[in-house]
């Protein structure tokens, strides 16, 4: 028992080491990355199409009207396909309780279909919002900057990620007396794009409590929107290189 327990004891290190992912010679693990930000020159707008009434069937047929009429007026903008998207439909009952005796009085029906437009051009993001709240269509849910030149972006971001790696690695190879050797492994993660907060376009769409709107929308009040002024794409990269000593 004791032997085995000997040979246990002398092997496990070996079988790590075999299943890190590194070569058994003198090697360096770097990790590379990058930034690249860019002004957006594109905007997806999310908003939402609702209606409630007293039955689920008087709210689709609402919805439904609702959504053609904003799919006729959209041919003035020229978007292209792939530029609009509609969601199916989502239902909800809301259940009316009278405030004194507790009982519920009726029910009503919440007809809602989210939309996303891809604009091209950001410059007439106030322009669409000013056409959907003609609509009575005020419930704008988020507004995302967006590139024309994302993959662009992306392949310069990684690029910029290789060189940072390469930089770093001969940077602590010479601080030890040594090269960069051949390349043993890649591991590349996903280019990310995000909003950089600083400078943002403030966007306050007005409520109409007089109208439609009013009753279909659960926030009458005015609502507020953000465009992120900058769009910022990531990349990162870990290479595994080979060592040669001088």
């Amino acid at each position: 028992m004791k032997l085995i327990s000997a040979i246990f004891i002398i092997l496990l290190p070996l079988i790590t080491f075999a299943n890190s992912g590194v070569p058994a010679n003198r090697h360096i693990s770097v990790h590379g990355t990058a930034e690249v930000l860019v002004e957006p020159d594109m905007a997806q707008i999310i908003f939402e199409v609702k209606s409630i009434e007293d039955t689920l069937l008087e709210a689709k047929r609402d919805l439904d009207g609702r959504i053609s009429v904003l799919l006729e007026e959209l041919d003035k903008y020229a978007f292209g396909q792939g530029d609009v998207h509609i969601s199916g439909l989502k239902s909800k009952v809301y259940t009316k309780v009278g405030t004194e005796s507790g009982v519920a009085l009726s029910d009503n029906y919440l007809a809602l279909k989210t939309v996303k437009v891809t604009l091209k051009d950001i410059k007439k993001v106030d322009e669409f919002i000013d056409f959907t709240q003609r609509l009575q269509i005020d419930n704008i849910k988020k507004i995302n900057g967006l590139s024309s030149k994302a993959t662009q972006l992306e392949a310069e971001a990684t690029q910029l990620a290789i060189d940072n790696a390469k930089a770093k690695g001969n940077k602590l190879a010479q601080s030890f007396g040594a090269e960069l050797g051949n390349v043993y492994s890649i591991s590349a993660n996903s280019s990310s794009s995000d909003y950089d907060a600083s400078g943002v376009k403030h966007i306050v769409l007005s409520s109409h409590r007089n109208s439609m709107a009013t009753r279909n929308n659960e926030n009458p009040f005015t609502q507020q929107q953000y465009l992120g002024a900058r769009i910022s794409v990531k990349a990162s990269i870990n290479v595994v290189f080979d060592l040669k000593l001088k």
